[in-house]
C-alpha cells in the first residue's frame, strides 16, 4: 500500500498546492502520493496565477490542477495530513476524528520532525514510522506559539508574497524529509 500526504489550506488555491507541487519534487524518491484540498474550496477553480508560476518551478506542469473540497474520506485515506494552519488543523479533525493522530500543521510537523527520535524498524511504512516519531516528539516539546504553527496566507499579495510562502513551506518540508528518509 502507498502511503499518502495530504496538504489542506482554505480554499485549496494558494498554499496547499504549492506544498503538493515542492513535496512532490522534494519526495520524488520516496513511495508516497501527494494531494491537497481545501476545508473551504471550490471544486474545480483553478490555481491561483503566482501559485501556479511557483508550481511551474518544479518542474512539473501545474496547468491541469483544480481545487478541491476537503471530504471526510481525504482524511481518513491519508497517512499524514498537513493543514497550513491550526483553524484547519481543527477542521480536519472534526470532519475525521479517526486522523487526530496523523493530523499537525505543516509548520508544527516540521519543527516535531527535527526533535522526532525514530527506533530501528522492520520494514513497513516510512511516513507511518515518521508519523509516530513525531507524535512522540509532540509530548516532549514546548508549546509553540501560534505564529510558529501558522502558515501565512499570500492570498492579496504579490509574487514575492507567494515565494516568500513557498520557500517557508520548502523549508518546512525539509526536515519532514529528513525525518521520513531515518525512518526508512
Amino acid at each position: 500500500m502507498v502511503d499518502r500526504v495530504l496538504f489542506v489550506c482554505h480554499a485549496n488555491m494558494c498554499r496547499s498546492p504549492m506544498a503538493e507541487f515542492l513535496a512532490r519534487r522534494l519526495l520524488r524518491d520516496v513511495p508516497v502520493t501527494v494531494a491537497s484540498a481545501g476545508i473551504d474550496a471550490v471544486d474545480g477553480a483553478p490555481m491561483h496565477p503566482y501559485a501556479v508560476a511557483v508550481a511551474a518551478g518544479t518542474g512539473a506542469d501545474p496547468a491541469a490542477f483544480r481545487a478541491r473540497r476537503l471530504r471526510p474520506e481525504h482524511l481518513t485515506g491519508a497517512t499524514l495530513v498537513l493543514a497550513a494552519t491550526r483553524r484547519q488543523r481543527s477542521v480536519c479533525t472534526a470532519l475525521a476524528p479517526a486522523a487526530l493522530h496523523r493530523t499537525f500543521t505543516l509548520r508544527q510537523f516540521a519543527r516535531l520532525a527535527a526533535a522526532a527520535e525514530v527506533p530501528a524498524t522492520r520494514g513497513g511504512s516510512t511516513i507511518r514510522a515518521a508519523v509516530a516519531a513525531a507524535a512522540r516528539a509532540r509530548g516532549r516539546l514546548q508549546p509553540a506559539t501560534p505564529d510558529a504553527d501558522d502558515l501565512r496566507d499570500p492570498i492579496g499579495g504579490s509574487p514575492v508574497d507567494f515565494r516568500r510562502c513557498a520557500e517557508e513551506i520548502e523549508r518546512s518540508i525539509r526536515p519532514v524529509l529528513a525525518l521520513i528518509r531515518t525512518a526508512g
